[in-house]
């Protein structure tokens, strides 16, 4: 393995930011982005966390939570997306869900043999919490001690004929033009809800998640569907998974709807929860009165709600918890 390409990451030291160089496709030159946060004393404990569609790193609180609890805490932005977009490429386009493979498994060996991290936490939001638990049913890492999935992607929403008619369709498309653009209805009321420029509390980089969305492609939402699939015949993740999303979902049309803050309206919770059980044997699903469709962007009080889940679940299912102030639930 070659020195790590290494900087000082947009977010500030201690967190740093390296660029993993990865197979050209059509479009030419391709990289994922590690990034890295230590802990305060070295383990063999980490933490890799995979973000969503129209997404990239910038969760510092939830960072934050793990480093406090003795992990190294690491995070990829996917080829095409945040900090790994390229001026050529289209953003976040794949046509097969398969194909961040070659960056997750990049990713693992700098984690577990380079770094030397013998028990892995895998955590993932919306779309990454569909490719990740995929990633792992192939891959079986050995290093893998647990999974917090999220408000992952497990299903099409919409109601059941137009998943039924809906998904050969698209499927179809995504074969014969698969940079065909899909029609879809996005308002942006969702990002400027968390926003703190729209008098939401978060910051980020609004070129890399717009409000507004991006441009969903045929081939994409394709190799979404094939992936859907897989998983609704059976996954078989090794480790025992935290599953988290909002207790309900709706449709709001407007800035000033409560629902915007206290519901997800970007996924089904009601598919998030039937699905779940389909990613493997050991599977824990809490829903999260009040919480967005990020929970952990969330209100405060729905927030605290999530990360007291996650909480119980390591206390439960994670081992050698104690850090140098005491364990977990102290804290």
């Amino acid at each position: 393995m070659t020195e790590p390409d290494l900087v000082t990451d947009v977010l500030g030291a201690p967190w740093t930011a390296e660029t993993i160089p990865l197979a050209p496709d059509e479009e030419g030159e391709v990289v994922a982005t590690l990034v890295h946060h230590p802990a305060a004393t070295p383990s063999g404990r980490a933490v890799l966390y995979v973000h969503g569609f129209t997404d990239y790193f910038f969760q510092t609180d939830l960072a934050a939570w793990w480093v406090e609890r003795g992990y190294d805490f690491y995070a990829v932005d996917l080829r095409k997306y945040g900090r790994s977009i390229r001026p050529h490429q289209t953003p976040n386009y794949v046509s097969d869900l398969q194909t961040y493979d070659e960056e997750l498994d990049a990713v693992w060996e700098r984690i577990t043999e380079r770094d030397g991290h013998d028990r892995v936490v895998l955590t993932a939001h919306s779309t990454g919490g569909l490719i990740v638990p995929s990633w792992a049913d192939r891959r079986r890492p050995a290093a893998l001690t647990g999974m917090v999935l999220n408000s992952p992607w497990l299903d099409l929403q919409g109601s059941a004929l137009l998943r039924l008619v809906g998904r050969p369709v698209i499927t179809q498309l995504g074969r014969l033009s698969p940079r065909r653009a899909i029609s879809r209805e996005v308002t942006g009321l969702y990002g400027r809800s968390l926003h703190r420029d729209h008098g939401g509390e978060w910051d980020y980089d609004l070129t890399w998640k717009p409000d507004t969305g991006i441009v969903v492609y045929a081939g994409w939402l394709g190799a979404v569907l094939r992936a859907h699939a897989r998983l609704h015949r059976g996954l078989d993740v090794q480790a025992p998974v935290l599953v988290l999303s909002s207790d309900a979902s709706s449709n709001p049309r407007g800035s000033g709807d409560e629902r915007l803050h206290t519901t997800d309206v970007v996924l089904d919770v009601h598919q998030i929860r039937r699905w779940s059980t389909a990613l493997g044997s050991h599977v824990t699903y809490a829903a999260v009165p009040g919480a967005r469709h990020d929970v952990v962007l969330s209100r405060a009080e729905p927030r605290a709600r999530a990360y007291a889940e996650m909480d119980r679940w390591a206390g439960a299912y994670l081992e050698d918890r104690t850090t140098a102030t005491g364990s977990a639930t102290d804290q």
